[in-house]
């Protein structure tokens, strides 16, 4: 494989693991063949790691130049040959480490002898051949098949695998104002499956009743949890002696009439609710939802919309410095004990270490 094709290579992977991510967030995996399926769960079973990331390599090298042998990872072993080493520490393990997948600390090809081709005939030489000859039979399927395909199923796997694993969060002991506003940028633009806009409501609700010392519950539940089958009245209450002071939808999808008029209808008049606030993001509320909303407040109902991040932004300016450490140290113990997954743990990580030039 030519050296300037390494940079292409890792962009491919970031944009198919980006997709095998969104899949695992929503528990949509993709599916291949039946029986490759349990080929590719022996392999990333198997205890060399090694099996799983020289697939992955020749995956990558096949879907760039169809013509590679990849069976022939060493480029002294043919015209149709590619340098699977090379491609390992320029590309693959590089991308495996900063995904904070478990993988090899050194070249992945040291589990074989040197000029190694990847044939039956050195089963014998190794320690886990039931991993092995799943590997051939996973070589065979990609010689035939789409390898495009292939590549996210296993960066579906990947992925998985790292959720096994335990990732600690990186931490900042303090954070400007300026480094808020992008973190917050960076992390509501991602796909988190709406955890990530909640989190930082519900800690900002949080933060605000510990620093004004209000007899305030916050209470706030799962995404993608029917707020009718909870019996809340959105995604975050905020409620004293037991009355509720303000229901608050957390939306990254355009509010239109038809959902402040579902919302209405469901939530806010059967639990007689006066004050429902939408946070939007990147979406937009129409102009009908605005008009539909002030129909509801002559009847004694206010039906609100704010963008969550300039709200966010506004509330630690109000609250300054002992705010934003408050605001900090809160956000921290919601997301170590909130359950998230290793996913979004490796998204935080990566945005906290943007901050500081990591």
């Amino acid at each position: 494989m030519p050296t300037k094709d390494y940079a292409s290579a890792r962009n491919l992977l970031e944009q198919f693991f980006a997709i095998a991510e969104k899949k695992l967030l929503e528990s949509k995996p993709p599916s291949l063949d039946p029986e490759i399926e349990k080929v590719c769960e022996t392999i990333f079973q198997s205890n060399t790691q090694a099996y799983r990331e020289v697939l992955l390599g020749c995956t990558i090298a096949k879907i760039q130049d169809s013509t590679i042998d990849i069976r022939l990872p060493y480029i002294d072993l043919g015209p149709n040959a590619f340098s699977g080493r090379t491609l390992d520490e320029k590309v693959i393990n590089p991308f495996l480490q900063s995904k904070r997948i478990p993988c090899s600390k050194g070249p992945y090809l040291s589990v074989f002898r040197r000029s190694v081709r990847f044939h039956a005939e050195i089963r014998s030489g190794l320690r886990d051949k039931k991993g092995y000859d799943a590997f051939l039979n996973a070589l065979f399927y990609l010689e035939n098949k789409d390898p495009q395909i292939f590549l996210e199923y296993q960066l579906y796997k990947f992925a998985e695998l790292r959720e096994a694993a335990n990732i600690p969060l990186s931490h900042l002991q303090r954070i400007s104002l300026e480094q808020f506003d992008k973190l917050f940028t960076g992390l509501l633009s991602t796909q988190s499956g709406g955890l990530f806009p909640v989190i930082f409501a519900v800690t900002m609700f949080s933060t605000i009743k510990s620093f004004f010392k209000l007899d305030w519950n916050v209470a706030w539940q799962g995404i993608n949890v029917a707020d009718s089958a909870s019996g809340a009245g959105g995604d975050i209450t905020i409620s004293s002696s037991g009355k509720t002071l303000l229901a608050i939808e957390v939306t990254e999808r355009t509010v239109d009439k038809s959902r402040v008029v579902s919302i209405f209808n469901t939530k806010i008049a059967p639990a007689m609710i006066e004050d429902y606030l939408f946070f939007v993001g990147a979406s937009k509320t129409t102009e009908e939802a605005k008009q539909q909303a002030k129909q509801y407040f002559a009847q004694g109902h206010e039906v609100n919309f704010i963008n969550l991040k300039e709200w966010m932004l506004m509330s630690l300016v109000t609250m300054g410095k002992s705010g934003r450490d408050l605001f900090n140290k809160e956000l921290m113990n919601i997301l170590e004990t909130s359950g998230i997954s290793q996913a979004l743990k490796t998204i935080w990580n990566e945005q906290i270490n943007s901050l500081t030039g990591i």
